[in-house]
């Protein structure tokens, strides 16, 4: 579990002391919650989100444990470094709009034919609770050819979940490589 700080000062001052001495700073908020503006320190919030297995980790700031999602957040646009993170705390029976990963399965027919999957959107925006929220949204690509792709109104419909995209929108396709 990531273990955070609260933090005293929100100014300009504080934050980059906070920054200087390896805390990542972050925002937490939800539906009818107050906002908490906590810090946590870096190296611990990558290795804890890049290892977690749901889109949904659990957080502890001055002893409450919350459930939390990666809402946005905010690098530095040399080093690539994290800034500032804003997390959403997952209420259950709380429809709100999440960010969910796509995972192409199989491997497309086009790249036989000199062909590349190329993501156009490597995360889908959908309107769920966070009891319903699948983990990926995965989309067969074997039968896909040079010039295929597949829209948002091709994915199959997953209940209790509504995608807040246009329908029209292209997620992936098979392009042609240079």
């Amino acid at each position: 579990m990531l273990e955070g700080i609260v933090r005293e000062s929100i100014g300009k001052k504080g934050t980059k002391a906070l920054r200087r001495d390896g805390y990542l700073i972050a925002n937490i908020y939800g539906k009818g919650l107050e906002n908490i503006h906590a810090a946590f320190k870096q190296n611990e919030y990558i290795r804890t989100v890049r290892n977690k297995e749901t889109i949904a980790f659990d957080i502890s700031v001055a002893g409450k444990v919350m459930k939390v999602v990666a809402q946005a957040y905010t690098s530095q646009p040399v080093t690539g470094t994290l800034l500032h993170v804003d997390l959403m705390v997952a209420q259950p029976g709380v429809l709100t709009h999440y960010h969910v990963p796509v995972v192409p399965q199989g491997t497309a027919f086009g790249l036989k034919n000199k062909g590349l999957v190329h993501i156009s959107k490597p995360r889908l925006r959908v309107k769920s609770t966070i009891e319903n929220l699948p983990n990926t949204i995965n989309i067969d690509v074997t039968k896909m050819d040079v010039g295929d792709s597949k829209l948002i109104r091709d994915l199959a419909k997953i209940e209790n979940v509504t995608f807040t995209d246009s329908d029209r929108v292209a997620v992936l396709s098979v392009i042609k490589a240079k």
